[in-house]
């Protein structure tokens, strides 16, 4: 039986007498504040901290929206509007949320195939941005916006003629359900203009979960190209490009943390001529996880360890139905362990190999399988890093009937 290396608490969350330390308080008084297990907590701190180191290092022509579909809840994301310059949603009700913010509703899009009837006449009446995912959707749009009486302001998203190299999930590339081909997309641009749309400019994502800034150079380069080339058919100079975002976070042993500088130093070789070309155009990153991911932790509680045939189960009251991406089921071909640890016992010198599962009646309910954590007993608290994106909103919570966690920022 081979086991994983023990994961210890990452940098990012400080350890006080092998307790955890979330915003400032120790894991067993959040847990009290909280009242209950299982729960995700998001440092409101580290949020902030991520947006300002983004700031220092990229060049200071691009501005950062926030793609809410990483994490909607409606704490974070009112945190996240005073921080960042514009939202990305994913959603009518990702929509209201954003609209609650108070952002200015010209700075939120609204991205995603198959957007409902009623989510479309929402987005127009208030004002804000719909990436249009093909030429049905443009009509649509177009045919609300009259009934309405509002010209929609609508932007091109462009299924690229080229991939995200590396990424955990390739969004452009080939035939995707994402954007308008990138050969279509002139025709598509004669059409906003015939029909007097306000048009905002392109969207062009190719990939996301990224930890190669080679490949993010090379997909910005060509985002640029291809960008200059499809400007030439616009109704109108374009007030935005979203070059999408594809900033990964390091998650399995062995994965190293994204390095900003090659991206951010080829930035600021391209920008001055992209503005040139593209004068008055805004040059946005969207980001989701990499600003929220690493802020975020999963907490469930231990009520029982047992041994089966030499091999000792922590059974939680957490599981795949509370944060489906750690159980694996979330994209993963072969299973990896995120970081996990024994939130009030970090460091301890005893260590124990053990399985972390949960209470569901299935061998997928599985949050950590064969790792070396500090040795612990029912009651403890097991903790599961990198949650601060893709967890509560993305699992299957109503799984089995079992109680749903909460969600606090602190």
């Amino acid at each position: 039986m081979t086991a994983s290396k023990p994961v210890h608490a990452p940098v990012l969350f400080p350890v006080v007498d092998q307790c955890l330390m979330i915003g400032g308080l120790p894991l067993p008084r959040l847990t009290a504040r909280v009242g209950q297990t299982p729960f995700y907590a998001y440092d409101r701190q580290l949020l902030t901290q991520r947006v300002k180191d983004l700031r220092a290092a990229l060049p200071s022509g691009i501005e950062l929206h926030y793609a809410m579909k990483a994490n909607p809840m409606p704490a974070v994301v009112q945190h996240m509007a005073n921080l960042v310059d514009g939202l990305d949603v994913a959603s009518g009700r990702e929509l209201r949320i954003a609209l609650d913010t108070g952002m200015n509703p010209g700075n939120i899009s609204f991205a995603g195939p198959g957007k409902g009837e009623g989510e479309l006449s929402q987005a127009i009446a208030a004002g804000i941005v719909i990436n249009l995912e093909s030429e049905t959707e443009l009509e649509h749009v177009a045919n609300l916006g009259s009934v309405l009486g509002i010209k929609p302001k609508v932007a091109v998203r462009v299924n690229p003629d080229f991939e995200l190299k590396s990424s955990g999930m390739r969004m452009g590339g080939g035939p995707k359900q994402f954007g308008i081909d990138a050969e279509r997309v002139p025709t598509t641009l004669k059409r906003i203009g015939e029909l007097e749309l306000d048009f905002e400019g392109f969207h062009i994502f190719s990939g996301s979960q990224n930890l190669k800034s080679e490949s993010i150079v090379e997909a910005h380069n060509l985002t640029f190209e291809l960008a200059l080339r499809l400007a030439e058919h616009a109704p109108s100079p374009l007030k935005a490009l979203n070059i999408g975002g594809g900033f990964g976070i390091p998650y399995f042993p062995g994965e190293g943390r994204l390095d900003l500088s090659p991206i951010a130093d080829n930035l600021a070789v391209k920008l001055p001529d992209i503005k040139a070309q593209l004068s008055g155009t805004a040059i946005v990153i969207e980001l989701g996880r990499h600003l929220v991911g690493e802020a975020g932790i999963y907490v469930c509680k231990i009520i029982d360890k047992k041994i089966s045939r030499g091999h000792t189960y922590l059974v939680t009251d957490g599981g795949l139905h509370h944060h489906l991406s750690a159980s694996g089921n979330f994209g993963q071909v072969i299973r990896k362990n995120y970081p996990v640890t024994i939130g009030n016992r970090v460091g301890s010198p005893h260590t124990e190999l053990v399985s972390i599962v949960g209470p569901l009646c299935t061998p997928l309910d599985l949050l950590g399988d064969k790792m070396e954590l500090p040795a612990a007993e029912i009651g403890d608290l097991v903790v599961v890093f990198q949650s601060g994106a893709y967890g509560y909103t993305a699992s299957p919570t109503r799984f089995l009937s079992h109680a749903e966690p909460v969600e606090v920022l602190i």
